[in-house]
């Protein structure tokens, strides 16, 4: 497993997330982990734009998944929080979600890591250092 960690400050978030997928490869399956308030959401909708996607960009945490267009096809963006089980979430069809082939964006992932292999995924890591700052850290 490779992993690449880097600073950037707020105001450099879009070439934050462009070194994301700068680095992520053919992985279309993201997860991202971090404390509550450390920017999840805020970096997915950043990659999203980044990747030319439109739409109304939100945490998906009631509806649990938000669909946006871009030119390549669709981009899936998942909140798992609110599960409380692999069941669950085998339910809502995160299957398809995580195997249709289109990217896939989830927040909270760690209920179903059992269903990814090494390789179907990477994990991007995003830590508050300061107010102003984030450290994100790609495990690939």
């Amino acid at each position: 497993m490779q992993e690449l960690s880097f600073l950037y400050p707020l105001d450099e978030i879009t070439q934050a997330a462009q070194r994301i997928i700068d680095s992520a490869g053919d992985a279309k399956v993201w997860l991202f982990i971090g404390d509550m308030g450390a920017g999840k959401t805020t970096m997915i909708k950043a990659i999203c734009q980044t990747l030319g996607a439109t739409g109304d960009f939100s945490s998906p945490t009631y509806s649990l998944a938000n669909e946006y267009p871009t030119p390549g096809g669709k981009i899936f963006h998942l909140d798992l929080y609110r599960l409380r089980s692999i069941e669950e979430a085998i339910d809502i069809g995160i299957e398809d979600y995580l195997f249709g082939g289109s990217y896939c964006f989830v927040e909270w992932p760690q209920l179903i890591m059992p269903l990814l292999k090494k390789g179907e995924f990477i994990t991007i890591n995003i830590t508050s250092t300061s107010e102003n700052e984030r450290k994100i850290t790609i495990f690939i």
